[in-house]
């Protein structure tokens, strides 16, 4: 049976559940239908735009860009400081939502989420019909919107969760490809960031469906191992599963998009430390040591990068995580701005599990 994954993504949402509420709270107008943007401290303008309105996206404002540009396009934008809080609180809503359909899902990030729809399509119609039934259940239920990509793989899923917006159902099924994917420009394609984009427009690559249709050897050759794999995106090819909930149990993480891009390692760090203590409080509320140590960024281009430590013994100490971040992060960095940096852990094992002792453990010992 082919599988079929929905992708759900939830439109402008730090924008969206800043307005929804306010107008829970009185307020007498939508922040949704004036320009407006969530970002960056309101007294200072300094930051960036995390979440914008569609009335400021046609005075060209971009997520990522610094509020001060954005100001500049557009005077009178109105501007809200983000409420994290807030927003895992919308979040965490919408998911128990979601699970009351099947526990096949995977969120990854606070606004979207896979859903792997193979099990229940025997209850619907279509996976279409179905997608149509969640959308309008979530802005009936909760009053904001998303949009549902629909195809037998997360690629393709989250390619067409991002065609025309808001509060859309697209399909992007693999005989779609070559009329709804191919003709978009080489920068709408999952993890082509910029510098990945400049380097392949100067192999005269502009759409993806060049990408698709080029050697991949050649893209190997000048962009190594992330050429071959922009270029099986670009071909729908996608094999990852669904991580539902019983697997993402085996690791814990956190992360967070940052208020402003982080440009120095120092501003880094204190972002490292303080998730370091979350993931390690989780670690030993639920009784678990890490033997494996991730860190990831993402920069304001939005393009992610991510890079992983085996560790010699488990651990679930803050500073034990702080430190095996802070040297995956120097390892990883290329100096770019950063927009959102996280920390996970993985491989874990029971507290309790009695600890393999080394030969210099042994030695300290005599």
């Amino acid at each position: 049976m082919q599988r079929t994954i929905f992708h759900i993504d939830v439109n402008s949402a730090y924008l969206s559940w800043t307005a929804v509420e306010q107008l829970k709270n009185g307020a007498g107008q939508d922040i949704r239908t004036i320009p407006a943007i969530i970002g960056g401290d309101t007294s200072s303008r300094h930051g960036v735009v995390l979440a914008k309105s569609l009335p400021a996206k046609k005075y060209g404002i971009r997520t990522g860009e610094p509020v001060v540009n954005a100001m500049r396009k557009c005077p009178k934008l109105h501007m809200e400081p983000p409420d994290h809080v807030l927003y895992r609180e919308y979040s965490r809503k919408l998911m128990e939502f979601l699970h009351t359909y099947t526990s096949e899902i995977e969120q990854v990030s606070v606004d979207e989420c896979y859903l792997d729809f193979t099990g229940i399509a025997k209850a619907f119609a279509s996976p279409v019909a179905a997608a149509f039934e969640i959308k309008d259940r979530i802005y009936e239920k909760f009053k904001f919107t998303v949009n549902i990509g629909i195809s037998s793989n997360k690629l393709l899923a989250k390619m067409a969760s991002d065609f025309e917006k808001p509060n859309r159902v697209h399909t992007l099924f693999p005989e779609e490809i070559r009329t709804k994917m191919w003709p978009l420009p080489l920068s709408e394609l999952y993890m082509a960031g910029r510098s990945s984009v400049e380097a392949m427009q100067k192999l005269e690559i502009r759409t993806i469906g060049e990408l698709a249709q080029t050697d991949p050897y050649l893209l190997e050759l000048h962009l190594k191992s992330h050429g071959r794999m922009l270029w099986e995106f670009a071909n729908g090819i996608d094999g990852s599963p669904v991580q539902a909930e019983e697997s993402a149990a085996k690791g814990i993480g956190n992360s967070t998009t940052l208020p402003r891009d982080v440009e120095t390692e120092e501003e880094a760090r204190k972002v490292l430390f303080t998730l370091a203590q979350s993931v390690g409080r989780r670690l030993r509320k639920a009784g678990q040591k890490a033997n494996m140590v991730s860190v990831e960024i993402k920069y304001h281009t939005f393009q992610s990068v991510s890079h992983q430590k085996q560790l010699q013994r488990a651990v679930d100490t803050d500073f034990a995580l702080y430190e095996t971040a802070c040297i995956l992060f120097a390892e990883l960095w290329d100096h770019t701005p950063i927009r959102l940096l996280g920390i996970r852990t993985s491989k874990l094992e029971d507290a309790g599990e009695p600890e393999q002792m080394s030969i210099f453990d042994i030695q300290s010992l005599c």
